[in-house]
């Protein structure tokens, strides 16, 4: 496939372009700050990096594309609207594009509630919530913006992220949330936005991730 990765600077971002160039796609990356690129993302290469403030540069970097995966959100607990932000400018730049599959990180708080999901997990997720509670209000206004485009979108949901090995086994549910979602290594969400974007079943949808 034809790829552009938002956020390549991003822990799932650089999994996502790590993976991807690995299985023999061509990959643009598109980021807030070249600087921040660490070298295995070979910035030797200056047709393939783009710099997001640039508009004209990135409607260049989506067009034609096969598939916009996008890792871009908040670095902090303050979320300043920059999912909603920054996806509106990805969305802007494909529609003007014609470009349509795109797959960007949400969290599983935005998705719904597993049924049976035991008290433990209720209680732990409420809690999450509260104390994330804009960031995950800035997701849910992303996902808003996602399903108000003419996008082909896929929000992929997974709860605490960590910096465990990419595995290939993990839950999915499409459209919902998989019970007792507690962790998934960032590795393994790169994973499955990779497959997940050849999977017409996943657009227009949200899908849940986790072990």
């Amino acid at each position: 496939m034809r790829i552009t990765v938002f956020g390549a600077t991003g822990g799932v971002g650089q999994e996502i372009v790590g993976q991807a160039r690995a299985a023999g796609h061509e990959v643009t990356v598109v980021v807030r700050d070249p600087d921040r690129l660490p070298e295995p993302l070979d910035r030797a290469a200056p047709h393939a990096v783009v710099r997001l403030d640039d508009p004209a540069a990135v409607r260049a970097a989506v067009a034609g594309r096969d598939a916009v995966l996008s890792g871009l959100g908040s670095r902090g607990r303050r979320a300043n609207g920059i999912a909603e932000r920054l996806t509106g400018q990805i969305l802007a730049a494909m529609e003007a594009e014609g470009t349509r599959r795109l797959l960007v990180v949400s969290a599983v708080p935005v998705g719904p509630e597993p049924a049976g999901d035991p008290l433990v997990d209720r209680l732990m997720r409420r809690a999450v919530g509260a104390a994330l509670a804009e960031l995950y209000a800035d997701l849910t206004r992303m996902e808003a913006a996602l399903a108000r485009s003419a996008t082909d979108w896929t929000s992929v949901r997974p709860p605490k992220l960590t910096d465990g090995p990419l595995t290939g086994v993990y839950r999915q549910v499409v459209g919902g949330t998989p019970r007792s979602s507690r962790s998934i290594s960032r590795a393994d969400v790169a994973h499955a936005m990779l497959a997940l974007a050849e999977d017409p079943a996943a657009v227009k949808q949200g899908v849940g991730v986790a072990y």
